[in-house]
């Protein structure tokens, strides 16, 4: 039986405004085959980079969320080092509205001589797809303009090991890779069905959800999710925890754990914690598994697999 390629996604920042003594802010990167796609770019991301042992170097992609400073102040920083270490690839940014302006005043105020390639585009909707995986962007319900994002892995036809050698195929078979292409095969003259030697192997769904109040599009992106990474600001059941969280325009644990539930998300992943509940973390925990129990909370460094 073919054995699924796991997703590996580093927590490089797991604060929210003002980092802590142990969270640095927002950053999280997700490798997918040749992908090295990084979701936000907080303070410090590269020093993070550097403690974790990843090569900023193999960046693909840039996801912004939004311009708040604990989400972008990492961004000129990390092009300049790209810029200083010959970064060979095309580095292609996506955000909400006026990320045009603000990745040209970047370049224009920090990086005046030596440049890289990049290409930006604001988003909205399916904004990139490859044969094996699609992202998309919708708007969140933030204090400005704010995208969640979806990474989804395509469907894949896999061939049935076990039926190949009932029928006393060899694996080798140069006609098999038609299989997985869905088309049929003849073998020793005798058509093969592609539908009776393969199986459909589900891909995966990873859904971003940073600074937002409840809303549709939280809800849409999260849906049937295997892994949602929700920002759990403020805890409800502290003083003001849900009077903050509307001010603001943030989550609280209880309400991440909600969508989760609503999405029908396999796991949970929080993040984004305000510095008020520093070594308090396990109360986040609590809140929210009290909603959905398959809830986890992210440190600085952690890699999940799905």
């Amino acid at each position: 039986m073919h054995i699924k390629m796991k997703i590996p996604i580093k927590f490089l920042g797991t604060s929210s405004a003002i980092p802590t003594e142990s969270r640095n802010h927002i950053s999280i990167l997700l490798s997918y085959k040749s992908e090295n796609i990084l979701i936000d770019c907080g303070e410090g991301t590269q020093r993070q980079f550097r403690k974790a042992k990843l090569n900023p170097g193999q960046i693909t992609r840039l996801l912004i969320t939004h311009f708040h400073g604990d989400h972008v102040f990492g961004i000129p920083g990390l092009f300049h080092t790209l810029a200083l270490n010959n970064y060979s690839k095309t580095l292609y940014i996506y955000g909400p509205k006026g990320t045009k302006k603000f990745i040209d005043t970047v370049f224009k105020t920090f990086i005046k001589n030596k440049k890289i390639k990049y290409e930006v585009k604001e988003v909205l909707g399916k904004f990139f797809e490859t044969a094996d995986f699609k992202l998309t962007a919708l708007p969140l319900d933030h204090d400005t303009p704010c995208n969640g994002y979806l990474f989804e892995e395509k469907d894949k036809l896999r061939i049935n090991r076990e039926k190949l050698k009932k029928l006393n195929i060899p694996e080798k078979f140069p006609e098999l890779a038609k299989l997985t292409k869905g088309q049929n095969i003849k073998i020793k003259g005798k058509k093969i069905d592609y539908k009776t030697l393969t199986y459909k192997q589900k891909g995966k769904k990873i859904s971003i959800i940073l600074d937002t109040k409840i809303c549709n599009n939280a809800k849409k992106l999260t849906k049937d999710s295997d892994l949602a990474i929700i920002e759990a600001t403020f805890l409800e059941s502290s003083e003001k925890g849900k009077e903050l969280a509307a001010e603001y325009k943030h989550l609280t644990a209880r309400q991440a754990a909600q969508i989760a539930k609503q999405g029908n998300v396999k796991q949970l992943a929080l993040t984004h914690f305000s510095q008020r509940y520093e070594k308090k973390e396990n109360l986040i925990l609590e809140e929210a598994k009290k909603v959905f129990k398959n809830t986890i909370l992210t440190n600085d460094f952690d890699t999940l697999e799905i």
